[in-house]
């Protein structure tokens, strides 16, 4: 059990700079360029997310970022900010609570997707 939240400390750190870079990135686009919470947050997850992809490559998981490594992570992640943004405008929640859900539901499923699909060592 241990094993498999290996690297979670420093994908938490990473996960913290993105963070604060999603948060803000949405906040542009929705309040400032008037976008959906879905458009929203897929965007800012898009830009937040390419940073900490290759930081946590290096950092976390000491394996050589790729394109179809980081094209995997963003096909699920990104998908899974749309699914949280676009639940976000059917139920008309405000904009907080939308990048909240998704930031912490993004540390738990994106640590996880990336140690046991993204990084996955060869030899396991």
């Amino acid at each position: 059990m241990r094993q498999a939240w290996k690297g979670f400390s420093s994908y938490t750190v990473i996960g913290i700079a993105n963070t604060v870079i999603h948060w803000q990135l949405f906040f542009v686009f929705r309040v400032a360029f008037e976008m959906s919470q879905a458009a929203s947050n897929f965007l800012a997850f898009a830009a937040a997310a390419s940073l900490s992809f290759y930081m946590n490559a290096l950092y976390t998981f000491s394996t050589p970022p790729s394109l179809p490594r980081y094209g995997l992570f963003m096909l699920c992640m990104g998908g899974l900010s749309l699914v949280v943004g676009g639940l976000a405008d059917r139920w008309g929640v405000p904009g907080i609570v939308t990048v909240l859900v998704f930031s912490l539901v993004s540390l738990v499923c994106g640590f996880l997707l990336s140690r046991w699909v993204v990084f996955r060592e060869r030899d396991q």
